[in-house]
């Protein structure tokens, strides 16, 4: 059974930092890209980030680049985000994703986690 659990997630004030995780199980973690979808209230999902099997190649998208770091741990089959810069615009549902692709772009539903909320405000 594949499992993406996420945490770290909460509140934080604008110009904040945090650091989601992800602990997948059920599955080859190392032979999976994983990466990190969000989505703010009455919004659609929105493609975060993605990392290759290897961790050594990643994509991001423009709204978060030079802000968040996506990062992978194969011996813990376990994928990081740093949050840095947080702005209010920030403030959504953060999703794990794995992903047989290594793309910019948003996998199936059951491809997500159950997500870990991220509120940025003063």
């Amino acid at each position: 059974q594949v499992q993406l659990l996420e945490s770290g997630g909460g509140l934080v004030q604008p110009g904040g930092s945090l650091r989601l995780s992800c602990a997948a199980s059920g599955f080859t973690f190392s032979t999976f890209a994983m990466g990190w979808v969000r989505q703010a209230p009455g919004r659609g999902p929105e493609w975060v980030s993605s990392i290759n099997t290897g961790g050594n190649a990643v994509y991001y998208a423009t709204s978060v680049k030079g802000r968040f770091t996506i990062s992978r741990d194969n011996a813990k089959n376990t994928v990081y985000l740093q949050m840095n810069s947080l702005k209010p615009e920030d403030t959504a549902l953060y999703y794990c994703v794995r992903d047989q692709l290594f793309r910019t772009g948003i996998p199936d539903r059951d491809d997500w986690g159950q997500g870990t909320q991220v509120i940025v405000s003063s």
